[in-house]
């Protein structure tokens, strides 16, 4: 399901139209960005919480030449389902 087709089943299960229904997606993804950025967790009882986790810094290797190189630590968006939605499948 690409982002076009999730609105269209917002749209269709809220009763909204097309573009009540892209505001209000576009609303939910900036929020959540907003708070991540914050570096807050959001927490969507039912369904999951988003987070950010932080990435140590790591020794990898280049594919192309076999060298190895450092990666430098970073911080991440993540996503863990919670118990209601994990129990839907």
């Amino acid at each position: 399901m690409n982002k076009a087709e999730f609105i269209a089943g917002v749209a269709e299960k809220a009763g909204l139209t097309r573009k009540q229904a892209e505001a209000a997606v576009a609303a939910f993804t900036q929020t959540v960005a907003e708070a991540l950025k914050a570096g807050d967790k959001v927490q969507l009882m039912g369904f999951g919480t988003f987070e950010i986790k932080d990435r140590p810094a790591r020794t990898g290797r280049n594919p192309a030449t076999g060298e190895s190189i450092e990666i430098a630590a970073s911080k991440t968006p993540v996503f863990k389902a919670g118990k209601s939605l994990k129990d839907e499948f």
